[in-house]
């Protein structure tokens, strides 16, 4: 059997002892559940799922809490304290994250929070995070078709709009012209693949594209008309941060929803905005 340091692990409980329960890790030998971390009721031949990771004096140590980010992981840290040596990020377990000076693009600050990625020291063993997340971005080609959809994980601002993480494995971006809401590093967010251009470089979109978008708006937004009074104030003059505001989408798909139900008879298109038809009503 082989243990993972810094990931989820399923281990068997092979003795109990009054400051808590020893785990069978294999050729790593007997790994300590401190009392305090284990779970109601267990007891020896339990098969549990623990995060490993080493304590204060480098043992090997388990605990049930899950961490707010695990070995492979880019995750959104805060630091909680400073020394000589790095900084510590809080990532959810008694023992903060190490992030030495050398992995730092700069002296990081008690306080502030960063996109870092978390890996194992081959040299130390020790679990440690990585402000230069660059190396650790995927070099292979991605295997994305457009309209797949995907977790995006904000990294930075640029000129063009957001540096993104996509899927936990390669860079991609969000232009700012297609952006209709605030966005701030550390976000996670669904998005879609808009294309994946011949260097491997992927831009992104937060919304669906072609007709799958339009299709489900439509019923989304006759699903909102008929909760709300049969009517709305939005329309095609509308502004196209109200209309994100209420409904997650950009002008182009609420117009698109807008035709779509008009065509067949659902909604009359008025001054005062949108109103559901006689036809729709009995729907």
């Amino acid at each position: 059997m082989k243990i993972e340091l810094g990931k989820i692990n399923q281990l068997k409980v092979v003795k109990k002892v009054d400051f808590g329960f020893y785990l069978d890790g294999g050729v790593e030998g007997e790994i300590l559940l401190p009392l305090k971390l284990a779970p109601q009721g267990c007891k020896i031949g339990d098969e549990l799922d623990v995060f490993l990771y080493l304590d204060s004096e480098e043992r090997l140590i388990a605990t049930t809490e899950t961490p707010k980010a695990m070995v492979g992981d880019f995750a959104y840290l805060q630091v909680a304290w400073v020394n000589n040596f790095g900084a510590f990020l809080d990532w959810g377990l008694l023992k903060d994250l190490f992030v030495p000076f050398r992995e730092q693009k700069m002296k990081m600050q008690k306080g502030q929070s960063y996109i870092v990625h978390l890996h194992v020291d081959e040299d130390s063993y020790r679990i440690m995070a990585s402000a230069k997340v660059e190396r650790y971005l995927s070099k292979e080609m991605p295997p994305y078709k457009p309209g797949v959809e995907v977790d995006v994980l904000v990294w930075q601002k640029t000129d063009l709009g957001f540096k993104v993480i996509v899927d936990n494995q390669y860079s991609g971006l969000l232009y700012e012209n297609e952006l209709f809401r605030p966005l701030h590093t550390g976000d996670r967010l669904r998005g879609y693949i808009k294309r994946v251009r011949p260097d491997g470089k992927i831009d992104v979109t937060l919304q669906r594209q072609g007709m799958h978008a339009v299709d489900d708006f439509s019923e989304v937004l006759l699903h909102h008309l008929q909760l709300n009074g049969g009517s709305t104030v939005l329309g095609d003059k509308s502004p196209a941060e109200e209309i994100y505001s209420v409904f997650g989408v950009s002008k182009k798909v609420f117009k698109k929803a807008v035709g779509d139900l008009y065509k067949r008879r659902l909604i009359e298109i008025t001054p005062e905005g949108l109103r559901l038809t006689d036809e729709a009503t009995d729907l």
